[in-house]
């Protein structure tokens, strides 16, 4: 189980994090919530879909594999691609909201919390250490704190992406058969993408309200993301043929004879 605490100099001055991958981090999974903040590096490398959360409501994925506990892009202790997404790139933080007295007013103010039983903190001197020596933030800290304010900034720009998308109907529900040979595949269900056609079928008024407020581009960027379905299917194709080839040779080593041996 999880175990938040408010981030802070003393109490956690000796912590470290681990930033490699592997199944152990828990990096072993098919799709990871995306952001539009983040719209514009995601769909460089990763398919960009949209699914329902457990309220009802819509959010945006990146596609990481073809199965719940599959990432395509963990290969070793290393992520193959030159963006990481922000929800794995936070590793143990999250943003938390506390009231401070801000100009004379109390608010609800964001602020770091950190589970203490993320497998990625580490004790000892591996990782990267959250703090300065004195107790100032670390240049990992500044990272975070860049990559948490994204995520923050992503979660209220989708409540109005996905409001606008909605009203003018551009949200379709998706059914891909994904075939890897004739002897693999997959179906995919419960995502949802933009429609095409009725995207271009909107009339000069809705495309310059959608633009106005920024969400054209990211429904030609969530477009545009679909060509990297063909690198993932290339990986699994190469993965299959690995694991078949591995599995072969393991059964002809099975079937060749085993030379006499003589007792001792």
């Amino acid at each position: 189980m999880a175990r938040y605490e408010l981030l802070n100099n003393v109490a956690h001055q000796d912590l470290r994090v681990s930033t490699r991958f592997g199944v152990g981090f828990g990096d072993n999974v098919g799709m990871v919530q995306a952001f539009p903040t983040e719209f514009a590096e995601l769909q460089r490398e990763y398919p960009l879909f949209f699914r329902k959360d457990a309220s009802g409501g819509f959010q945006a994925v990146a596609l990481l594999g073809f199965d719940h506990h599959e990432n395509l892009f963990l290969q070793g202790g290393s992520w193959n691609a030159s963006y990481l997404p922000a929800s794995v790139a936070r590793g143990p933080f999250l943003i938390g909201f506390q009231e401070q007295q801000v100009d004379g007013q109390l608010r609800n103010e964001p602020v770091i919390h950190v589970d203490l039983d993320h497998p990625r903190v580490v004790t000892g001197q591996g990782g990267e250490p959250v703090f300065l020596p004195k107790g100032g933030n670390s240049p990992y800290l500044e990272h975070i704190i860049g990559v948490l304010r994204g995520i923050n900034d992503g979660v209220q720009a989708g409540q109005g992406m996905f409001a606008a998308f909605e009203a003018l109907e551009l949200i379709q529900p998706l059914a891909m058969d994904v075939r890897f040979d004739p002897g693999h595949g997959v179906n995919l269900g419960g995502l949802y993408g933009i429609d095409r056609e009725r995207l271009a079928a909107l009339d000069a008024g809705a495309l310059h309200d959608l633009h106005r407020a920024g969400w054209l581009e990211s429904a030609y960027m969530v477009l545009a993301s679909l060509q990297n379905m063909r690198r993932l299917i290339a990986e699994k194709q190469r993965r299959i043929r690995e694991r078949e080839g591995a599995q072969g040779q393991e059964a002809r080593d099975a079937r060749a004879p085993r030379p006499l041996t003589s007792a001792p």
